[in-house]
Formats: C-alpha cells, sequence, structure tokens
C-alpha cells in the first residue's frame, strides 16, 4: 500500500486564538448584554473543536451500506434522500423537461455593488425563452452567497486527489460542525443538478477565470464525477481504506452525466474564449452533452468601454441578447431530443479505457 504522506497540518489553535476567532462572531456591541451567555457557547464550541466533534447528530447507515452499522450523519443521509429522489424523478419519461440555469456573477443588488449583473440579465432572457417552449426553470443565482445571511459554498478540499473512494458523493466534508463549517449551499445544489435534464451556465469573466461562486461550485462538484456514493466503505474519511479500494478497481461512476448544456460567456476585454472552452471541457468531462454551437456562446458586451454605463450598452447589443435566446432553444430542442433518446443515437457508445 502506497505511504500516507503527513505534515502539513498546523497544530490545533490554542484556547486563546480560540477564543478570539469565536468572538469575533460577536463583536457588534448589541451582544455585550449578552456576553456571560456567549462565553458559555464558546466554551461548548471549543470542547467540539477539540473533540472534532465534525457530525454530532448521526445515525446508522442500514441497508444498502457496505457497512449497516456504521454512524453516518444524518445531515448527509438527508441530502442523500433527495438526491436520490430527484434522480429518480429525473428518469420518468412523463415529467416536464427542466433546465438548471446559473447566474455565475457574484454582483446583485442586494450587497456592495448596489446594481444587478448583466448575467443575471441574459439568465433572465434564456429563461423567458426556454418558458416559451414549455421548459421548466430553476433558476440558481450564485450570487446570493456574497448577499444572503451565512449561506456559504465551502472550498473543495481535494480528498479525490488522495483517493477517489475518499470523495464521497455528495461531498461529505461538510457540514464540519467542529469547525463552525455549516450553511453549506452544496447540498441544495447538488439535487437541483440531480433534478434537471439540462443545464445552462451564464456567466462573466472575472481576471480571465470564472467568478469565484461558479469556481467553488464546480470545485465541489468534482464529487459528481467518480464520486463514491457509500461512505461507510471507506470508514468515513479513512484515506487507507480509500486508496485500497481505488488500487483494487474502481468505477469513477458520472452521477450526472447523460443531461445537456448550454454556456454563455461574456466580458469587456479579455479571457472570454478561454473560459468558455475550460467550461466546455469540464462539463464534457463530467459526461454531459453539448447542445451545439449555437449553444456554446462568448461574446464580449462593451469592449473596452468603461464599466458605468455598461448596462446602457447591454440594451443597445440585441444581437447578444438574441443569441443568448438562441442559447436557450438551441438546448430546448436538444433536451427533446435528448429525452426521446434520439440525441444519444449519434454518439458511439465506447468504453472509456481511461475513466479517471
Amino acid at each position: 500500500m502506497t505511504r500516507i504522506r503527513k505534515g502539513q497540518a498546523p497544530e490545533p489553535m490554542s484556547r486563546e486564538r480560540f477564543s478570539e476567532r469565536y468572538r469575533a462572531f460577536f463583536m457588534d456591541p448589541a451582544f455585550r448584554a449578552e456576553d456571560a451567555s456567549i462565553e458559555r457557547l464558546e466554551s461548548i464550541a471549543w470542547d467540539a473543536y477539540t473533540e472534532g466533534r465534525k457530525a454530532p447528530v448521526t445515525q446508522k447507515a442500514g441497508p444498502g451500506y457496505a457497512d449497516p452499522d456504521y454512524d453516518l450523519s444524518s445531515e448527509w443521509i438527508a441530502t442523500r434522500q433527495r438526491i436520490d429522489a430527484a434522480q429518480a424523478r429525473w428518469a420518468l419519461p412523463d415529467t416536464p423537461s427542466r433546465v438548471l440555469l446559473v447566474c455565475g456573477s457574484a454582483r446583485n443588488d442586494g450587497t456592495c455593488p448596489g446594481e444587478i449583473s448583466k448575467s443575471f440579465r441574459l439568465t433572465e432572457i434564456a429563461r423567458e425563452a426556454l418558458a416559451q417552449q414549455q421548459i421548466e426553470t430553476d433558476v440558481l443565482d450564485l450570487s446570493l452567497i456574497t448577499s444572503e445571511y451565512a449561506l456559504h459554498i465551502h472550498p473543495c478540499k481535494g480528498c479525490v486527489s488522495t483517493a477517489m473512494p475518499l470523495c464521497h458523493w455528495p461531498c461529505s466534508c461538510y457540514p464540519n460542525h467542529a469547525l463552525n463549517q455549516t450553511h453549506d449551499w452544496m447540498a441544495e445544489i447538488y439535487e437541483r443538478w440531480v433534478a434537471a435534464h439540462a443545464v445552462i451556465i451564464v456567466t462573466p469573466v472575472y481576471w480571465y477565470q470564472s467568478p469565484s461562486p461558479l469556481k467553488l461550485m464546480i470545485d465541489r462538484l468534482v464529487c459528481a464525477d467518480g464520486g463514491n456514493p457509500d461512505p461507510t466503505a471507506t470508514g468515513g474519511k479513512k484515506p487507507e481504506k480509500a486508496k485500497a479500494i481505488e488500487k483494487a478497481g474502481w468505477d469513477y461512476p458520472q452521477h450526472l452525466a447523460g443531461r445537456a448544456y448550454g454556456l454563455v460567456v461574456h466580458g469587456d476585454v479579455a479571457g472570454i474564449e478561454g473560459s468558455r472552452r475550460s467550461l466546455c471541457d469540464w462539463l464534457d468531462w463530467m459526461g454531459l452533452i453539448d447542445a451545439g454551437a449555437p449553444a456554446r456562446l462568448d461574446r464580449f458586451i462593451g469592449y473596452y468601454e468603461p464599466y458605468y454605463n455598461s448596462h446602457d450598452t447591454l440594451d443597445k447589443d440585441t444581437e447578444v441578447q438574441a443569441e443568448t435566446r438562441n442559447v436557450a432553444l438551441a438546448v430546448a430542442q436538444a433536451v427533446v431530443h435528448l429525452r426521446a433518446g434520439r440525441l444519444q443515437t449519434v454518439q458511439p457508445r465506447l468504453q472509456r479505457p481511461r475513466p479517471k
């Protein structure tokens, strides 16, 4: 068995440093009347941290798991059950077609920018076009993590790089109550991806890359491509067990394969083509099916023009509005053929020699 490498993690936080970090949540002077209560809560939180109570509420995994007696997080089980139910609905042939519209911008008018994003406006254009085709839509506005109280997409911890079976589907790294890594939006986002027959991502380019909320979601979707649906098989997060399983042979299941996709990537100076290509590559890798050239759009809106009037520029750019509408229409058409089994017939059914 390959050696498990150690030595990167720092020493546990001191009691004093923990207190400083914990009390930062209550800096508002309005909390001063409750300092005694905060001190008592801090003591409980310190115990949870030192004892590593990541999942304080558990239940027996039960039938269907490698270790039915394993104490699984009740929160993880609830997420897994919702995902299974969504997958079952997705597979029913007589349900309405459903498209997940992902708005990748971090900007909205509910926080510091004070104005909606152009991505949101383009998302609305796509939503209206899909509605006209009798397609159900689910708008996932990732900017909410910048404006909604205690809503997070926590970063991927890279379990997959230790061993693929250590990366659980859905992700079991969060919530981690011992580290106060809670309110993880991905528990809901996984379900919304699974329920969709197609996905359209509408995003700006930030410094040649995807905006932070979008990239956080992308990283956390790694478990959808090869992730292990049975945390009991690895004893939770036991790297030696996960390494042994992958060494013995792992099939890298693609949990989101077979859904169609479209993209709208926009910018004002540079980076749109590279961003669009990388997003296409990522979606292709996960086994999603592109809806054709009209569904893959990258455009400048106000090339090298000022920021302050960029919405006015979008108002005038009726061509990019029409092209965004075409992305939605192309995806709507692809979904019809996909669910009828016609889209798959033009793609060869080949076994991947290297499925990682």
